[in-house]
């Protein structure tokens, strides 16, 4: 039994939501907890994990692949969205909860892109445009963002299983068919099999890390979110070859150390430093249940079938499908470690902060122009 919840994304699951409970229940030091809330909210350890795994797959990538497959994802992410958002609503209007509280409420906040993201501009939103306080709101919003992101965890979870039983289905990372270049793959051809380079190492890692702050640049510039500046920074240096083929392994050496060995204790920190177990279990009603996970799966089911429509590994689009409802950041890890496809992490990036962005903006504005309070 056991091994089988373990490919079902149980790992990260228990990472994350166990010390939360730990955390609550008092089951942990007071010393622990508050030292890992010190590092975890005040070293961004997040950002420099999400930028090395960024750094890392992109230039592993094919050009080829990265020119096909970021445009391509849109197509099933919007499909996606639309269909998750109408199944979703429906349902919930069915079981009583309203139209308009399941789509703002529910629906909208599992795919707003997390917290930082999506839940608190959207609880900010709506205390202004509906005259409420904006605790409330996020009170309200900030459980459905959690529930939705461990769905999305499960059914990854499932999601690889599946890949396992029918490997036709999937490219194990790889959005498209016939490029067979990943990390894994390069790493193997890895110059620095025989010894380790530390410079080069830290060279790569640096180079995470400046490609960043062109992101954190760019949102000061034109607001767009720094993990997104920073992912198509790293795609046009990729383009453009402007790093050495020994730049790339040393890249996809830190990616893997990153992956193997940070992974979760990020997992855990969050639970302990913002995953609030009491918001959780008073979400965990019938009827919240039956509405998140009618709109996380069919999200995914729709990112699936169009994704195998236009030619793509159908189980690697649905579990960028997935990283849609997942809690930002954090979530993204946690989708991706359960399906174990990190390599995923750019695209994953596109689904959560573009698309949780472009969620946000539009319910605003049609409640700020469609709906008087």
């Amino acid at each position: 039994f056991a091994p089988s919840l373990g490919k079902i994304g149980a790992a990260a699951i228990c990472a994350t939501f166990i010390p939360s409970a730990l955390v609550y229940y008092h089951l942990l030091p007071t010393p622990i907890i508050e030292s890992t809330k010190v590092f975890y909210k005040s070293t961004g350890i997040l950002y420099l994990y999400i930028s090395c795994i960024i750094v890392g797959s992109i230039f592993s990538m094919d050009r080829k692949t990265i020119m096909q497959g970021f445009l391509r994802i849109f197509i099933p992410m919007l499909c996606g969205e639309i269909v998750g958002a109408i199944v979703g609503t429906t349902v919930g209007t069915l079981l009583g909860l309203g139209t308009f509280n399941t789509l703002f409420f529910i629906v909208l906040p599992i795919m707003a892109g997390g917290v930082g993201e999506g839940a608190i501009p959207l609880s900010i939103g709506f205390s202004e445009i509906m005259h409420i306080e904006q605790g409330v709101a996020f009170a309200r919003i900030i459980p459905m963002v959690m529930l939705g992101s461990l769905t999305a965890i499960l059914t990854a979870g499932v999601l690889n299983h599946l890949g396992k039983r029918k490997p036709h289905l999937t490219g194990e990372g790889r959005l498209m068919p016939g490029m067979e270049e990943d990390i894994s793959s390069s790493t193997s051809s890895n110059p620095l099999k025989g010894a380790i380079d530390v410079t080069g190492l830290a060279s790569a890692a640096m180079m995470a890390l400046l490609l960043y702050m062109v992101g954190i640049l760019g949102q000061r510039l034109v607001g767009l979110p720094a993990p997104v500046g920073m992912l198509f920074a790293a795609v046009l240096v990729k383009l453009t070859q402007a790093v050495s083929p020994q730049m790339t392994s040393n890249a996809n050496v830190v990616y893997k150390f990153f992956q193997t060995s940070v992974t979760y204790p990020i997992l855990f920190m969050v639970g302990v430093a913002i995953t609030p177990w009491q918001s959780l279990m008073a979400a965990f009603t019938i009827p919240n249940l039956i509405v998140i996970i009618s709109t996380v799966l069919s999200l995914v089911t729709t990112g699936f079938f169009v994704g195998k429509k236009m030619g793509m590994h159908p189980i690697d689009v649905a579990v960028v499908s997935c990283c849609q409802s997942g809690q930002g950041g954090t979530g993204d890890v946690a989708i991706l470690t359960a399906a174990n496809r990190m390599v995923l992490m750019p695209f994953a990036q596109i689904a959560t902060r573009i698309g949780g962005a472009i969620n946000v903006t539009l319910a605003l504005v049609v409640l700020s122009h469609f709906f008087t309070f």
